[in-house]
């Protein structure tokens, strides 16, 4: 249907009465059904494209509410997004319906210096936060790829990790309530404001992570930590794999938790050496990347014990930086990679599977034999310190053949993954790129119960309808 006195406005589920109805709530300003604005959020960062039928941009969590009262009693799909970062298109409104834009809650509401907490709203830009919080000598550890861009209200959605992980855990870790606004349109307050708090269930660990099925955040209280005195920056190269996994686990022996340890094979170090700046060890197999921080001595003193194992565990070259500058370039070829990758093939499947650590070799050697197998290249890097292993199939997006058999080695790494003891997803998680993968790590009875969980939060099935479980139609959802 298309809007009498303007042809670029366009609908399909959504009638004139219903969209006249959201103006009311929004304000004509903040939704709209222009072809462009339909086109600029469709997409997220799987490049897959999805129009809605209209794009909202609420400012208060009492619109957010109305929103969702009314597309409750119309069975109108409502998707939250943030920045559209998200590697799985958990952004992605395949059902139409409105997207519900999130980036007016700006807002850093409070920081809180003696109980080491803030209040925030869900379209803060996570690097944003964490230059504001270190601004008062306090620190917010979780620390995507995509901070300088992602929201925290996405990141929560996600349950977002990043290069800190290993030593400070994930965004869940650092969540202690909620304001939501649940599929039936009431608002709710989930956790509390304190260290401590065991009152009913923990709905506030529940949501997180929950990819926006089952209500829409509006606010975030957080926890924070001091801000380390120090940090110490380390490059090592290795002949082989195995020798980069023999310091990972000596560094653990050692019982220090560097709060970045972070690892490239082969294939992602040939993929960078020409787009880096740096210079990358012709020889080498592999390739740590390794911080520590907190007192300077004690920062110091790990540094000089992991270059120790480093060496003593085969390691060609061992860098340590001496100032930020040099600690910045040690960081091009990681962050290398993802750009580089676009010059390898015209086509990648993008996964962050994880296994136990020590098992990371292993799990190496799999990938590459199903990449000969299949007569792809895979290119392997990531978090070493967790054993989340950012695993790239590259294949030729206009081969037929090569397609298919992309796909075909999907299954196989993600089975691998499952026999080594692993998950199929550690920080981007199950959106629609995994649904038809997710039966294979959680059992019958425990999805039965995830949906029905799903039901309770959001009886309409209107939230974020064809996300994480497998369906043939995401209208499906929809009750």
């Amino acid at each position: 249907m298309t809007l009498k006195g303007n042809s670029s406005i366009i609908f399909r589920m959504l009638d004139r009465k219903l969209y006249r109805r959201l103006e009311e709530i929004l304000g004509p300003e903040n939704i709209s059904a222009r072809v462009e604005d339909l086109h600029l959020y469709a997409y997220d960062g799987t490049g897959q494209v999805h129009l809605p039928e209209a794009v909202a941009w609420p400012g208060t969590t009492a619109q957010v509410a109305a929103l969702v009262t009314l597309a409750a009693e119309h069975g109108l799909p409502v998707v939250a997004r943030g920045a559209g970062s998200g590697m799985t298109g958990g952004a992605l409104p395949i059902a139409g319906g409105v997207v519900c834009v999130m980036t007016r809650f700006n807002r850093i509401i409070k920081i809180d210096t003696v109980n080491l907490t803030a209040v925030v709203e869900p379209g803060v830009i996570t690097a944003d936060f964490q230059a504001a919080v270190e601004k008062e000598g306090l620190f917010y550890p979780p620390d995507p790829a995509s901070r300088e861009f992602s929201t925290l209200g996405g990141n929560a959605a996600e349950n977002a990790g990043g290069t800190r992980a290993v030593k400070y855990g994930v965004t869940r870790d650092y969540i202690l309530g909620l304001e939501v606004v649940l599929g039936t349109g009431e608002i709710i307050q989930t956790g509390v404001q304190t260290p401590k708090g065991v009152v009913g269930y923990d709905l506030t660990r529940l949501l997180v992570g929950s990819e926006g099925t089952l209500g829409i955040i509006t606010r975030l209280t957080m926890r924070l930590l001091p801000r380390p005195e120090a940090k110490e920056t380390m490059l090592a190269f290795f002949a082989r794999l195995s020798g980069a996994a023999e310091t990972v686990a000596a560094i653990t022996a050692a019982r220090i938790i560097p709060s970045t340890l972070e690892f490239m094979d082969r294939a992602s170090l040939d993929c960078v050496k020409d787009y880096a700046s740096m210079e990358v060890d012709p020889r080498a197999g592999a390739m740590l990347l390794i911080e520590t921080d907190g007192p300077l001595d004690q920062a110091r003193a790990e540094a000089h014990t992991i270059t120790d194992l480093c060496q003593k565990h085969g390691a060609q070259i061992v860098r340590q930086a001496k100032n930020s500058a040099e600690a910045e370039a040690m960081w091009q070829a990681r962050r290398a990679i993802s750009p580089a990758l676009a010059k390898v093939a015209t086509g990648k499947l993008n996964e962050d599977i994880v296994v136990p650590r020590s098992l990371i070799p292993d799990m190496i050697a799999r990938l590459e034999d199903i990449g000969r197998h299949h007569g792809l290249n895979i290119i392997n890097f990531g978090h070493a310190g967790d054993g989340n292993i950012h695993t790239n199939i590259m294949y030729d997006a206009k081969d037929q053949d090569q397609t298919a058999a992309a796909q075909a080695a999907l299954k196989e790494v993600f089975s691998a993954t499952l026999e080594l003891g692993g998950t199929i997803s550690g920080e981007h998680g199950i959106g629609i790129t995994k649904a038809g993968f997710i039966g294979l790590e959680v059992k019958p009875a425990a999805l039965a119960l995830m949906k029905r969980l799903k039901t309770a939060f959001d009886p309409k099935g209107i939230l974020n309808p064809g996300k994480i479980f497998p369906a043939s139609d995401p209208r499906d959802d929809l009750h």
